[in-house]
């Protein structure tokens, strides 16, 4: 076949266009319903697929009132069918949000407290966020199966995210150690031009360096300390199991004293359960107040090497205790040297809702804020670890920076 040839047309399509019956048909799948103008007549897998949505969205959502037309039933065999089903003739990715739909707007939460029904479903971030919420709940039949769950997402998200933050905080603490006596391989070239601009020579267009500026060996021992202060209100939950594993992944570098603190109106250090993140995502309780200045006065009492602490709040800043408090606090910390950061959001879900006068406020004292995907979390730290300024290098790296800090 050349460049410039044709693809066969598909099933239903003459010329690349779809014929009017298969045009159709899918209007019919995605209008719903047997009055919706097309006359088509559902047959076979169509007719199955069409009812496996129309139980969730033909249906109001739960607590509307209004004639249902859809629905799940009551009965677990109904419900079991219906997962079979949407997992038969959708890929991964659509099955997770038919799923959350569906548990949303029929108020399914009594499908986790069943382990046959946990164990059929699709485990996701957010899978895991609602079996952190429902939390104590859970029956001791269906809690071995939810580990299982919450382990299978765990262990994806440690593949997609381990390598890649391990390399980079590896990479800043050796970029991090400066020399001015470093070897061929070490050698930083661009920091070293800039160092020696004065000594250009336009005649050769060049620059002869008199002092060289490298990369030093990595150190034995603890270089840096990171705290890591994790809002669990109900509206962080993806945050909560992104972080989670994150803190995890972190804690695994030698080079690096890891502590991690969950909070609501309460504190709870979770640093002795940093070695399996599933642990560390079951002692975190989601739901309940805030508390922010109380969990950043706790991480206080955890500093012991200011300028070599790094201090990372995950929340959203609606403070439920005294707003002034905590910005006094943080720009105290700063002062002392530590690296704060706020992250209003760990997820994919885009732009976080926040409390943007309070992200403004700790940013005029130091501590910029920002929406951060898992992905992207290890350029972050990596660029606190170096102790460059957080809001140059987000704005060079174009990193979304919510709250920067004053100019």
């Amino acid at each position: 076949m050349g460049p410039l040839s044709a693809p066969v047309p598909a099933d239903g399509e003459r010329g690349g266009r779809v014929a009017e019956a298969e045009r159709l048909r899918r209007w019919r799948l995605v209008l719903g319903g047997a009055d919706d103008g097309t006359d088509v007549r559902l047959t076979g897998d169509d007719q199955r697929i069409d009812a496996v949505l129309g139980a969730v969205y033909d249906a109001p959502p739960a607590g509307r009132g209004g004639r249902r037309t859809g629905g799940l039933g009551s009965s677990a065999p109904g419900v079991s069918r219906w997962l079979g089903d949407i997992r038969r003739f959708f890929p991964t990715t659509v099955v997770q949000v038919v799923q959350r739909d569906a548990i949303e707007r029929l108020r399914l939460e009594r499908l986790l407290l069943e382990p046959e029904m946990l164990a059929a479903v699709e485990p996701d971030v957010h899978l895991v966020a609602m079996l952190l919420e429902l939390g104590r709940l859970l029956p001791d039949t269906a809690r071995a199966t939810a580990r299982q769950v919450v382990r299978r997402v765990v262990d994806q998200l440690e593949v997609r995210l381990a390598t890649r933050v391990r390399q980079a905080v590896h990479g800043a603490l050796d970029r991090s150690a400066r020399t001015h006596h470093p070897r061929a391989a070490d050698i930083d070239w661009p920091a070293t031009i800039e160092a020696n601009l004065h000594t250009y020579l336009p005649e050769l267009r060049t620059v002869v360096p008199e002092r060289l500026v490298g990369y030093g060996r990595s150190h034995r021992g603890i270089e840096r300390e990171v705290i890591l202060a994790i809002d669990q209100s109900g509206s962080m939950a993806e945050s909560v199991v992104h972080a989670g594993v994150l803190a995890s992944i972190v804690a695994s570098v030698r080079s690096l004293r890891t502590s991690v603190v969950a909070f609501d109106t309460s504190v709870v250090d979770l640093t002795p359960v940093l070695d399996d993140p599933v642990d560390l995502l079951f002692g975190v309780q989601l739901g309940g107040g805030t508390d922010i200045d109380a969990a950043v006065a706790y991480c206080e009492s955890l500093v012991t090497r200011p300028a070599d602490t790094i201090l990372i709040l995950v929340s959203d800043l609606y403070e439920g205790g005294v707003r002034d408090a905590l910005v006094t606090r943080v720009g105290r910390l700063v002062r002392q040297g530590v690296t704060c950061v706020v992250l209003l959001a760990v997820s994919d879900e885009g732009a976080p809702a926040f409390d943007r006068d309070h992200a403004a406020a700790l940013a005029a004292v130091g501590a910029p804020s920002f929406a951060c995907t898992p992905d992207a979390f290890a350029d972050l730290l990596a660029a606190a670890i170096e102790r460059r300024d957080l809001g140059r290098w987000a704005s060079a790296a174009g990193f979304v920076t919510v709250a920067p800090l004053a100019p």
